[in-house]
């Protein structure tokens, strides 16, 4: 058999997989919702993710004023939507359209699903972490960045902590596609089709894992949607 031939043959059970929902446009059947954000659908099977602010003084144990860390702390606490599946290599498709100023993310390989940066108590973890690793999901898996900004160092499609996207591939206030292939050797991110960024892994993180979309603070609101994914044959969870 020649070279050739054996390539391909190993490339099938890839090829072969079908796309598969992964949001079914009505309800959030096989997702979870992690932290405070509110997740619901709207018109056209779209998702929408928002914070919950009833109060700005609310969440404070003291009367303002209140210190900078007291308020970066209450600021900056994450909200994520979690699939229910862990999933190991794939390949990942959605759409996205994110306002003025919001900052978002998907997350890949998180098992811990956000415990940290949504302060759970450790006792609370369901299920219980299966890594040493703490931090918020992009210390533990891998976070792909969407933000409204080309100014900061890791622009949208960029690998968190580790890859930074070209400047200018995301459509400010459009909708604009995020692609994701994650393979045990290597990740790669495309937006609206342009490559953005390339990882092999960091040794020691999960190599599988849930997905997770990301409220970054308390003043995220993004929308999501054509969320589908292609599992590769033969793919197993580690």
């Amino acid at each position: 058999m020649s070279r050739f031939l054996l390539l391909i043959l190993l490339a099938l059970p890839a090829m072969a997989q079908q796309w598969q929902p992964l949001f079914n446009g009505k309800d959030l059947t096989g997702w979870q919702v992690r932290g405070d954000g509110i997740w619901s659908v709207v018109e056209g099977g779209v998702l929408l993710g928002q914070r919950r602010i009833e109060n700005v003084s609310e969440p404070f144990a003291q009367p303002w004023p209140i210190d900078k860390r007291q308020y970066g702390s209450w600021l900056n606490r994450h909200a994520w939507l979690y699939t229910e599946r862990e999933f190991g290599e794939f390949d990942l498709h959605l759409e996205y359209l994110l306002p003025p100023h919001m900052n978002s993310g998907v997350s890949i390989r998180d098992v811990t699903r956000a415990h940290y940066s949504i302060g759970e108590k450790a006792a609370a973890a369901d299920p219980p972490l299966r890594t040493t690793l703490k931090g918020t999901p992009s210390h533990i898996g891998y976070e792909i960045q969407i933000i409204d900004s080309d100014t900061e160092k890791y622009p949208t499609g960029s690998i968190y902590l580790f890859r930074a996207a070209p400047r200018g591939l995301q459509k400010m206030g459009q909708w604009n596609s995020l692609d994701i292939e994650s393979r045990k050797t290597a990740i790669r991110v495309r937006v609206n089709g342009q490559l953005a960024a390339e990882f092999a892994g960091e040794e020691g993180r999960p190599l599988a894992g849930p997905i997770g979309l990301q409220l970054h603070d308390q003043f995220t609101f993004v929308l999501f949607r054509n969320l589908r994914i292609r599992e590769l044959a033969g793919a197993t969870l580690q």
